[in-house]
């Protein structure tokens, strides 16, 4: 159930409705919107009687929820959720920019491609220190070393740090070191860690899963989201379908689909997406074109000699290029996008 707030409604008379909610023994999610608050409920395992709010002070009207999330959907807040990261954000006027190598592999390389990425204007940073590799003899990261390296670099050209976690004693590390946790494709059903990073004070990138629907996907958000934190990120990376000329399949579709029933903000991931150097560049041109309000993407200083995902990074001029050419075309549809 959504509990609707009039425009006039004040902080107190919010507040009074929290304390009915949590008197009954749900869980309270204020949303505070441009025009008015929602206020959504959840815990309930059976229908919450909507007499206990119609008559409360300032409450507009109790709407039943029929999907199956409720927290991420554009009935709860109507307008586009802008997540913050000190200065920088995802999800407003700006394009966000989310570039570095796959894997921290030293610091003379995380920095050689951090000087590149601070150039271009980006305002993040991502770096994996723990790498969930299909095989386990592959490089697996640089673990808490490869955390303090990507905070020097933040100290060093004022980047925020992206990096993912696997575990719930990587959330740990991760609020110790970073700024944003990232949750990947083969973390998204993992629904201990969703509730962990649900509790955090980071904003969380959840990667869509290798072949999750788009129910699955926003009910990995709803996790995040019941445990209070609302600054989720989605990021559509490729799904496995049967073909076989890209690593993945970039699922673009997925963008305007979100759009309509989401006000969480959405990247598009064109490395993972392809894990082809030469499709990187035409898919973010097209990610953009399609309303996605970022990128992330994989850049290496030298790409033939990368530790992990080589063939999908980007080299420093390449990536340059792709910034250039994806600012040009935002530049084109953000005021198609605002309207």
């Amino acid at each position: 159930m959504l509990i609707v707030m009039k425009a006039d409604a004040t902080e107190g008379q919010v507040k009074d409705v929290v304390r009915v909610i949590e008197g009954l023994g749900y869980k309270a999610h204020p949303m505070p919107g441009a025009s008015r608050t929602a206020i959504g409920i959840t815990g309930n395992q059976t229908a919450v009687d909507a007499s206990h709010f119609e008559n409360l002070a300032g409450v507009a009207e109790a709407v039943r929820v029929s999907k199956p999330y409720k927290l991420v959907t554009l009935d709860l807040r109507a307008e586009k959720t802008i997540v913050r990261v000190g200065d920088a954000e995802i999800g407003g006027e700006e394009l966000a920019i989310i570039a570095g190598p796959c894997a921290v592999e030293s610091r003379n390389q995380a920095f050689a491609v951090a000087e590149a990425v601070r150039r271009s204007g980006a305002r993040f940073f991502r770096g994996g220190a723990f790498k969930p590799r299909t095989s386990p003899y592959a490089f697996q990261g640089l673990g808490e070393e490869g955390l303090k390296i990507l905070a020097e670099i933040r100290d060093a050209y004022g980047l925020k740090i992206v990096t993912e976690a696997l575990d719930e004693s990587g959330v740990d590390l991760v609020e110790r070191y970073g700024d944003v946790i990232q949750i990947g494709a083969r973390s998204m059903q993992n629904f201990t860690l969703l509730r962990r990073v649900g509790k955090s004070r980071l904003p969380v990138l959840l990667k869509r899963g290798l072949s999750a629907t788009l129910d699955e996907w926003l009910l990995a958000a709803e996790y995040i989201m019941s445990e209070g934190n609302y600054q989720v990120v989605l990021c559509e990376r490729g799904i496995r379908t049967f073909a076989q000329h890209t690593r993945n399949t970039l699922d673009l579709a997925a963008i305007p689909a979100v759009r309509r029933i989401s006000h969480l903000p959405v990247l598009v991931d064109p490395s993972h997406g392809t894990g082809k150097n030469y499709m990187v560049t035409p898919l973010a041109r097209a990610g953009v074109a399609v309303g996605a309000d970022g990128l992330i993407v994989e850049v290496h200083d030298q790409p033939d000699q990368a530790l992990s995902d080589g063939a999908q990074a980007l080299t420093l001029e390449q990536y340059e290029q792709l910034v250039s050419e994806v600012r040009a075309i935002h530049e084109v549809i953000a005021p198609a996008a605002v309207t």
